[in-house]
């Protein structure tokens, strides 16, 4: 029995010990907001060739809408989305003389033929309405989103995702969602497209191992960091211009997770948050690893809570990046 005794006292020190290295780990390797960019990612080509200087989200809006897309080795599934995007968006404009957008495409560092395939857009419909923002190198989708949204011009900023997996159309019930939302201070607001209704559609075609998956890092993003919102993780939301300089300036994760800490900030700002519910059909070619993308997404929100808990990470004043 003492035995018994010895190994469980020696389990709760290990554990104790584990638990301090992680704490002290997530506090050490804390970095700072990466807004800085490299001098050739401050520039979209046109449809001329030459090449001129992205504007600053500082910048008042000169567009009613920005559509951010990030991309990383996208040429196959991207046209399908862009095709979509641009009809709609065309005939939003035939419709309403008075809206105007453009469609920023981030191409993540990707190695195939990304930038190339948006260019046929931007040589199509002009660079007045489609830019490629090409990173020298992979950041991740959250700091793709944010290279693209920081560079944008629009009233509302769209984030999409490249999959076309949420039905472009449904942008218009999202919007309706900012407008829902009262008072909005600082005109700060933030809409959510979700696929909570789905979810129990998605339980009875998912493995079980899945589902557990799904359900600890939903427990996981309630607990440590979002609640009110059921969906943090569909790529469709709007933000007006003011809430996207206010979270953006202040993210620091660049991977799977960052959606969970844009609306962590954005709660501990006070921003409202709405979530609508969108159409969204299941995209075969997804970038998640379901095990290992879960697990770092686990890590993430480990980190997001210990590193502003402890002060390692602070909420920002709008700084432009360089």
């Amino acid at each position: 029995m003492d035995c018994i005794w010895e190994i469980l006292a020696a389990l709760v020190v290990l554990a104790i010990v584990a638990v301090i290295v992680f704490v002290m780990a997530a506090y050490v390797t804390a970095s700072e907001a990466n807004l800085t960019r490299d001098d050739k990612e401050k520039r979209f080509l046109t449809t001329t060739g030459t090449t001129e200087l992205f504007p600053s989200l500082h910048d008042p809006p000169s567009l009613e809408l920005s559509v951010v897309v990030p991309a990383y080795n996208e040429e196959l599934r991207l046209p399908v989305m862009l095709d979509e995007a641009m009809e709609y968006l065309q005939n939003r404009q035939k419709r309403h003389a008075s809206f105007t957008y453009e469609v920023i495409v981030v191409d993540d560092g990707s190695k195939d033929k990304t930038t190339e395939v948006v260019l046929r857009y931007t040589k199509q419909y002009g660079a007045e309405k489609v830019r490629v923002l090409t990173l020298v190198k992979n950041r991740g989708k959250g700091g793709a989103v944010r290279m693209g949204t920081l560079s944008s011009r629009g009233r509302l900023i769209l984030m999409a995702d490249a999959d076309g997996a949420t039905k472009f159309g449904d942008v218009e019930k999202v919007e309706a969602g900012l407008k829902d939302l009262n008072p909005k201070p600082g005109n700060m607001a933030i809409s959510c497209g979700s696929r909570a209704h789905l979810e129990q559609e998605a339980l009875a075609q998912r493995s079980l191992f899945r589902n557990v998956l799904m359900h600890g890092f939903h427990f996981l993003v309630w607990f440590l960091c979002v609640r009110g919102v059921r969906d943090t993780q569909c790529g469709f939301k709007v933000f007006t211009r003011e809430a996207a300089l206010r979270t953006f300036s202040s993210l620091h994760v660049e991977r799977w997770a960052f959606d969970v800490e844009l609306l962590y900030i954005a709660q501990r700002l006070k921003i409202p948050i709405a979530e609508v519910a969108v159409n969204w059909t299941e995209i075969e070619g997804s970038k998640l690893v379901p095990f290992w993308s879960w697990l770092q997404m686990g890590r993430d929100l480990l980190f997001i809570r210990l590193r502003y808990l402890m002060g390692a990470w602070k909420l920002q004043p709008p700084i432009k990046s360089d």
